[in-house]
This record gives C-alpha cells, structure tokens and sequence, in this order.
C-alpha cells in the first residue's frame, strides 16, 4: 500500500445477481437451462413481451429467494409485489424488466466475516433476467446478435449496504454467498457460465486521522458502479483498480464521476460505459398483470424449517463434535456433498475403530472425489491402509543394514551426538519396506544397530 492509498478508505457496497435453478422460467414454463442451448430455442410470448401474453409468478422462485433470506437473516416482507423497471436496450423484449422496487421479499438482514465485522443486507428481491448480447465478427464486419433463451430466468439480486473496507472482505463475502447457495440447492451460482454476476459499487473517502479508529460514517457523495463482473479474480482486480482510479483523480483535487463502468482484462483497467442511473429514471411501477403476495407467519416457518445446517455452523460443529481443527473442518465443509460424504463415512468408521480425525485427514491428503467412490469403499481404502505391515526380524535388520550402509555420513552424524539424524535414518527404511510397518520396532532396532558401531 502506497502513501497515497493509507490516506483513503474504501466504502464498498456489492449487488449480486444469481440465476435459480428452478425447471421453469419466472414468468412462463419455458425451460431455465439455458446454458449451451442453441440460440433462441427456450423462448415463448411471455418471456419474449409479445402483446397479450400475460406473467405467471413461478411459487418455487419465490419462496428460493424467501429461504435465501432467511440464511441471510433478513426479515421476511408480509406483503410484497413486483414492479416494471422501464428501460430500452436490446436485450429487453418488453421494454421493462418485472422486479422489485419498494417491497422485496426479504430485507434489513446481516452476516459477520471473519475478522468480526458486520456487513448489512439491504435487501435479497426476485426478478426476471434478460437476454445475452453475443458480439461477433462476419466477413470482417462487426455484428451484435440477442439470444432471448436466457430473458425471463429467475434472478435473485442480494444488495448490501456499502460496510466494505477492503478486496479482502469482498473476496470472503462473495465466496460465502456463493457457498451458501449451494448448500440451499438453490443455484449452481457458476461464475464461468454466468449463473453468479457480481457488481461492486465503489467510492474512497479521506481519513481524517489515520491514528484513531472512529471515523467520519458520512458517505461519499458519488459511487461507481463495475457490471457483470463473472470472476472472483476479476472482482479483486477490478476493485483495486478502481480504488486506485479514484483516489489519482481525489489527490489532483477531482471528484470521480458517478457512472457506469465495465472491467478490461486484457488492459487490467475499467472503462466508462454509461452515466449511473437513480431510482427515477427507470420509472417504476407496480406490474398490474400480477397481484401483491401476501406471506403469514406459518408459511415463512414452512420454509425456515427446509434449510439445511448451513456452512458456517456445520464447521462449528465439526470441530466440536469431531475435535478436527477448524482448518480442516472448513475444507470438508466447503461443499454440501463433502460434508454429508464425511459424516457417513465417520459413522461406518466406528465399526473399524477409525476415528473422525484419521477419516478427515485421509481425505484432505488423498483429495479424493467424493463422487468417485462410496462413503463403504473409502472406509475400506483407510482401514487397509492402516493395517500394520508385518516383518520378519531377519529382513528388518537386512533393511537397516541395507541403509546404514548407504548413509555413512548419517551414521557419523548420530553417533557425534546429532540424534535428530535418527529420524532420517528411519525414513529410509520405511522407504524400503512399508508405510505401515510397526515403527517403535524399527527405532529400536536402528538404534541398537547404530550402538554397535
């Protein structure tokens, strides 16, 4: 970090858009597998706006969305509705895309990183996605082509508040995010096909006085916002290089502009795309085609009670119930199929008197694919692996005679006081008979070898 950088703070907020894996799109029964599916092949009158086709609210969005913020630990709207957010581009049929503005399923929730903070849900809200521009090349002329396959997909956006401080912080929400809808079942939430985009909103502001640690809250008053950034990599760089954009224009006493900007790879910098629109200009409001939902306590609890033991908890429980450390508690816990894969294994670990601990670093060091094998296959694997290997008296000694005969300077060594070399020496024989041999057998025997020289 450079002089310049410690005299700014980041104040960053994030809006995350996530397609569900539901069967059907939000509005039609058109299929929401988009992904590879030949061009405009999934389409239909709703999702295409054509005149008189009317919305019908697909219930599985809703109440996905609904479990997504109660994992979030928002509070549950009793009363929400959808609205038209009214723009023109290309890969909007209707002219408006159906979402949410002043009533979202979920809102005011919150989530703590590691380091203690806690950063603000604003709010999780359902809408429906639009299509994909495919930018291409035809005899050398430059063509922009829409494919409508992916318009109309459940989309659920996750705003928080702007409590980011650092790329860091970012990267560990973000990643979480990601985790947690996975565990739901709710997304394959994939940044390569698209199916999690993520848009930071970023603005740096001056610190007062860097040795005190209350500062001014007050919220710069401009924000740029990077679209449809499809990588974690490329979210922490375009963050840091947005930071640094800003804070060169704040040091030659400039206010950056609040706009739109995309993310260059290839120059590593971002780019202006657009004036950052408000609120008002996309003149919401409600969708006449469908009426308000109206949500009571018991069917909020339906859903509550279909949430599984999420990540965060489940390593928690891992390492108090499994006693592994938390390190590897967090790798087994990563993915849902991992966990569950370990926790059968644990229980069919008892009959072979293998412990939790052995079970979780067999399969941290092996990196075995649970998907490969079952969770019977892996207990037999490890309990064959521990069996302890058997040898004659006779082919020991042959095997530590074989080595300290190989190894002069390391006998040497030992017998001039370095007994730390004893390792060493027992290594090698291991090397020459078997990982599971009885190793109390062989340092007794190395060292009464080593004492008769």
């Amino acid at each position: 970090m450079n002089v310049e950088q410690k005299k700014y703070q980041p104040v960053i907020g994030l809006e995350i858009h996530i397609e569900l894996s539901t069967a059907s799109k939000m509005f039609c029964s058109c299929p929401a597998d988009h992904f590879g599916k030949p061009p405009n092949t999934l389409c239909c009158p709703v999702c295409l706006g054509l005149p008189g086709a009317l919305p019908v609210p697909n219930k599985k969005a809703v109440d996905w969305t609904i479990m997504l913020g109660l994992a979030l630990n928002c509070q549950i709207s009793q009363e929400s509705k959808f609205d038209r957010k009214n723009y023109f581009y290309p890969d909007l049929p209707k002219g408006y895309q159906i979402s949410q503005y002043d009533q979202p399923l979920c809102f005011q929730g919150q989530t703590t990183l590691k380091n203690d903070r806690q950063i603000g849900i604003r709010r999780v809200h359902l809408e429906e996605d639009t299509g994909k521009l495919v930018h291409i090349e035809i005899n050398g002329e430059k063509y922009t082509l829409i494919d409508f396959n992916r318009s109309g997909v459940p989309l659920v956006e996750v705003v928080t508040e702007p409590d980011f401080e650092s790329v860091d912080e970012v990267d560990e929400f973000v990643k979480k995010l990601q985790q947690i809808v996975r565990y739901l079942g709710i997304s394959e939430a994939d940044m390569e096909k698209g199916t999690m985009r993520i848009e930071p909103n970023i603005s740096v502001r001056k610190i007062q006085n860097p040795n005190s640690k209350f500062q001014n809250d007050e919220l710069p008053n401009y924000k740029v916002e990077i679209k449809n950034i499809n990588s974690f990599r490329f979210a922490r760089k375009a963050i840091e290089s947005e930071i640094n954009r800003q804070i060169q224009l704040l040091e030659k006493g400039k206010t950056p502009v609040q706009e739109t900007r995309g993310w260059n790879e290839a120059k590593s910098g971002t780019f202006s795309q657009r004036s950052k629109e408000q609120a008002h200009d996309y003149r919401y409001f409600p969708e006449p085609d469908i009426p308000p939902m109206i949500f009571d306590d018991m069917q909020v609890s339906k859903l509550k009670i279909q949430i599984p033991e999420l990540p965060e908890i489940k390593t928690k429980r891992f390492v108090a119930e499994y006693g592994l450390s938390e390190y590897n508690a967090e790798i087994l816990c990563r993915e849902k199929d991992l966990a569950d894969y370990f926790e059968n294994a644990v229980k069919i670990g008892k009959q072979e008197n293998l412990s939790p601990l052995q079970i979780a670093k067999f399969l941290i060091n092996r990196k075995l694919d649970s998907k490969r094998s079952s969770s019977e296959e892996l207990i037999k694997t490890i309990a064959q692996s521990q069996q302890a290997f058997e040898i004659s008296d006779q082919d020991l000694e042959k095997a530590i005679e074989g080595v300290l005969a190989e190894n002069p300077k390391a006998v040497e060594d030992y017998k001039k006081g370095k007994t730390t070399i004893l390792n060493f020496l027992l290594a090698q024989v291991i090397r020459k008979t078997n990982p599971n041999i009885d190793k109390t057998k062989i340092r007794q025997t190395l060292i009464r070898h080593l004492s008769n020289i």
